[in-house]
């Protein structure tokens, strides 16, 4: 056997799998459960045909129907193998090859930040394809409302989360040790831009001469796993919201909160246009 006939049966597919799998897509992606109707159309296949399908998945306990109503929904196993995929994912794991694609697109720096009990903290760089001079490095930990990163965090958590961070300042901001209290005029604007762009801005700032772009990824809990940034000198890294590396980012946030089971209705489509 040659080596493409090879990886050709590698690659063999069940097709009655596919064509079943839509059905179990199709009910995920309702929030009210289905007659077989229109579950069939949304799946692309007639009635007669999805039935079988459904008989055979309520036996699995992938589907369960309504006795009153004939409706159609997720059953207990499938809710077992959402549950344990869950705690399977590893964030970053899923988010690396999604950074990787954004660095090599964009060719700017790309930060990956999750939330210690310091602040926002760097946990993965890719370096920019032209050459960067900037103090980040793994394990930086950056200001909550003096970098795009921090922002974006803030934006996307409630005021008592932040309140419990052991240190509520780094980089620009006062040291204190807790209790804090949130500026809350602050924590408003950035929320207020955090909705209206679906992404956070530093321009020039804390770097002088450096832009960066950050949006959140949102896990099944609606809690911002982590935090996706971009950077960039300023004439490489254009700061208007409508550009296209914040639209690029605002993709990439989408596509890692879409790997972690997390509502992508979270992010806007895309940023809107420049007022």
């Amino acid at each position: 056997m040659d080596a493409s006939t090879d990886d050709s049966d590698r690659q063999r597919a069940v097709q009655s799998v596919e064509v079943g799998g839509r059905l179990l897509l199709a009910l995920s992606e309702s929030e009210i459960p289905l007659p077989l109707k229109e579950l069939a159309a949304r799946s692309g296949l007639s009635a007669s045909r999805a039935h079988p399908y459904l008989v055979s998945y309520q036996r699995l306990g992938l589907v369960e129907q309504d006795r009153e109503t004939g409706r159609y929904a997720l059953g207990p196993a499938a809710l077992q193998i959402g549950l344990s995929a869950l705690h399977q994912l590893d964030p970053l794991k899923a988010a690396g090859p999604v950074a990787e694609e954004l660095a090599q697109e964009t060719g700017h720096m790309v930060a990956l930040a999750v939330w210690g009990n310091i602040g926002p903290t760097i946990v993965r760089l890719i370096e920019a394809r032209q050459p960067l001079h900037v103090l980040l490095r793994v394990g930086s930990v950056m200001s909550i409302f003096g970098t795009a990163t921090g922002r974006a965090f803030a934006a996307s958590m409630p005021a008592e989360r932040l309140e419990r961070t052991d240190m509520a300042a780094v980089g620009d901001l006062p040291q204190r040790t807790p209790p804090w209290k949130v500026p809350r005029d602050e924590l408003a604007h950035v929320k207020q831009e955090m909705s209206r762009h679906g992404v956070m801005r530093a321009v020039g700032s804390p770097i002088p001469g450096v832009n960066a772009f950050s949006a959140p990824a949102f896990n099944h809990e609606g809690d911002a796993a982590l935090v996706v940034t971009v950077i960039n000198h300023e004439g490489r890294l254009h700061s208007s919201w409508d550009s296209p590396d914040a639209r690029r980012l605002l993709q990439a946030a989408r596509s890692i909160t879409l790997k972690l089971g997390g509502n992508v209705k979270r992010h806007p489509s895309s940023t809107p246009p420049r007022k």
